[in-house]
């Protein structure tokens, strides 16, 4: 017992098959690690004998090339002009956010250059630092610098809207050519009521409203040339009947001086040299509407918020006008049909020095860009710059990233995200990928080499709840000389190398 049959059948065994790193054993030729198979991107016909080696890449194709893919290295297209008009996406705007030095602009820029060629406007209007200058200048386009002693802004100056309504009669659009003049009016009266409201840090009377209105419109019948402030100035300390009738002083001479003392006063600092020195004189040039524009504020000092915010509500206005007279003309088949992308970077200050008229402006066309034709692209650093704003202008800054059709995000600190889920979901494997690209780069104990930060160049794009595309942005050499925001820290830098490499041959 316990013996097996000589004529039992013999066990057989099972073919040895080797693990992942190969034979196992001694001598077997195991691997102690497993190199990662090349990869290889090409086209459907290309790949296709590849099966079952091959995996379908999904990346949009629409759109300006930003970057590619950090995963997959496929090529990333995106803009939110292409993709709302690709039906990608609800709305033509983007809302960006990351922390300093870590490609922003950059990113922007390159949405502007490739928008211009694909027919697109870019229209920065109100350059703060500046960053986009070099950019607009390369693509043919119009510098305006604005500044004490430098170019001047006339609130007044009807812009192209005396030729445009000319051109509009001239076809048999009289009621088209009557827009644009009461346009040209109402935006030249907020604009001015505006300046006045920062100036004085206060409203307007309705008096004051009154008299101005009907000032321009004498001054308009007056003069066969653009108005400027002091010529509004005169008509006020003039006082003819129509603007006394506007204050209803009774005919009282007394009454009027009084109701219009005020606004006398206002007038005379917006036509003189010191708060005024922007908007006293007549425009510079014109605002052309065929070519990209930006409006370079950077000589103004950040420590005047007040001439900051009035510079910015003109550029607007002009901007504004500018859009809107382009669209009544293609609207009347008098020109072709044009598309703006307007960039408002440093949004934060923007906002700060608006005392709430920007806020209402960008929150007025990221609800109506659709209709207005128009794209935009808003950038700033963390929530905490737009929960940095009053209380409403705060709820209406956070609704920009709600309506934006797009958001792109850089590094972000950790603590940031239970300020932007709220508005913005993000998973935990897409937020901790956002506080990784926030680290700060490594120290480097050679002279001159400076390492790049992880995440300089790498961002997120969102679709409301649909999951990131993480992309990585590399620069040509040309976009890095018209991009870097860095260049007067790297000529100190190189200054010093070569003071050093001096004093080391001297010795």
């Amino acid at each position: 017992m316990g013996r097996r049959s000589k004529h039992s059948t013999p066990k057989v065994r099972a073919p040895r098959v080797p693990s992942a790193r190969g034979w196992l054993g001694a001598g077997a030729g195991a691997d102690t690690t497993i190199q990662v198979p090349a990869s290889f991107r090409g086209t459907t016909v290309q790949v296709c004998g590849l099966h079952p080696f091959a995996v379908g890449d999904g990346t949009s194709m629409l759109g300006v090339p930003l970057g590619v893919h950090e995963h997959t290295s496929a090529t990333v297209c995106a803009d939110p002009m292409s993709w709302f008009q690709g039906d990608a996406i609800g709305n033509p705007s983007v809302f960006v956010m990351g922390l300093p030095a870590l490609g922003k602009t950059s990113l922007v820029a390159r949405m502007c250059v490739g928008l211009a060629g694909y027919g697109v406007l870019p229209f920065v209007l109100g350059d703060t630092r500046p960053d986009y200058v070099p950019t607009i200048e390369a693509l043919g386009g119009e510098v305006h610098r604005l500044g004490r002693n430098r170019d001047y802004i006339n609130p007044l100056d009807p812009g192209e809207s005396t030729v445009a309504a000319q051109r509009l009669r001239a076809a048999g659009f009289e009621r088209e050519a009557q827009e644009v003049e009461a346009d040209a009016h109402g935006r030249r009266l907020t604009t001015v009521l505006g300046l006045i409201a920062i100036q004085r840090k206060g409203p307007t009377t309705e008096a004051e409203e009154a008299v101005l209105d009907r000032a321009l419109h004498i001054v308009d019948a007056r003069l066969d040339r653009v108005p400027i402030m002091s010529d509004v100035l005169d008509v006020v300390r003039e006082g003819p009947d129509e603007l006394r009738a506007a204050v209803i002083d009774r005919g009282s001479w007394e009454v009027y001086q009084t109701k219009t003392e005020g606004l006398e006063l206002s007038l005379t600092l917006l036509s003189t040299t010191g708060f005024g020195g922007l908007f006293s004189r007549e425009s510079s040039k014109p605002l052309q509407r065929d070519k990209p524009v930006v409006y370079d504020i950077s000589a103004i000092p950040q420590g005047e918020s007040d001439l900051l915010a009035a510079a910015l509500l003109a550029c607007w206005s002009n901007g504004f006008a500018t859009v809107n007279i382009a669209g009544i003309l293609a609207d009347a088949g008098l020109e072709p049909r044009r598309l703006y992308f307007l960039v408002m970077d440093e949004l934060h200050r923007i906002l700060r020095a608006g005392g709430g008229m920007m806020v209402d402006r960008i929150d007025y066309l990221t609800r109506l860009n659709r209709a207005e034709m128009v794209g935009q692209a808003m950038i700033t650093h963390t929530m905490k710059d737009l929960k940095a704003l009053p209380e409403s202008e705060r709820l209406k800054a956070m609704g920009f990233i709600e309506r934006s059709g797009m958001v792109i995000l850089g590094g972000l600190p950790g603590a940031e995200m239970p300020d932007l889920t709220p508005v913005l979901p993000l998973t935990q494997e897409e937020q901790a990928k956002l506080a990784s690209w926030a680290t700060p780069p490594s120290q480097s104990a050679k002279e001159g080499v400076k390492q790049d930060p992880p995440g300089r160049g790498k961002f997120l794009i969102k679709v409301g709840g649909r999951p990131g595309i993480p992309i990585r942005v590399r620069l040509t050499q040309r976009e890095l000389n018209l991009t870097n925001t860095n260049r007067k820290w790297q000529e100190v830098e190189a200054q010093r190398r070569a003071a050093r490499a001096q004093a080391r041959e001297a010795s």
